[in-house]
């Protein structure tokens, strides 16, 4: 199957890797189906793609390539829809946002993208509670969260 991006051009992609989210992400409810696509092997970068809209591509991060620290707990309620278990933990992605400097490249901690790679399903859940915000430098200290000011 070939689908077209404007950040990549025309991409050739097998059907059984796309990653299905139910629910859309928040601001792009209707766009459910992507690809994942790793920035390079080994990278803890990689670009969620939309199927169906060329313009549309998110730049994914491991958070914990970066915040070893960063943690939170899953709502039993998503976890047995995930179905997610031991045998088939989640993977978690947060979106990024680059800036015109990279240093100042920012993630949302608040917001992670939790998949189930088994499935090829994924949901970007909102943290209640939690002392992460939209808005954490990347390139901050070590295994530190840093808070950006003025963020939503």
């Amino acid at each position: 199957m070939k689908i077209q991006s404007t950040r990549f051009g025309t991409i050739e992609i097998i059907e059984e890797d796309i990653l299905h989210f139910p629910l859309g992400i928040p601001g792009f409810l209707n766009e459910k189906e992507f690809i994942l696509l790793p920035h390079g092997e080994d990278s803890p970068f990689s670009f969620l793609q939309s199927i169906k809209e060329p313009n549309l591509s998110f730049l994914l991060v491991d958070p914990f390539a970066f915040y070893k620290d960063y943690e939170f707990k899953l709502d039993e309620i998503l976890v047995k829809e995930m179905e997610l278990t031991e045998d088939n933990p989640p993977q978690v992605l947060v979106i990024a946002t680059v800036k015109e400097d990279i240093k100042d490249m920012t993630v949302n901690l608040q917001a992670p993208i939790i998949f189930n790679p088994k499935k090829r399903e994924g949901r970007q859940i909102i943290l209640e509670q939690s002392p992460y915000s939209i808005r954490h430098k990347l390139f901050a200290e070590p295994n530190k969260a840093e808070v950006v000011e003025g963020g939503e």
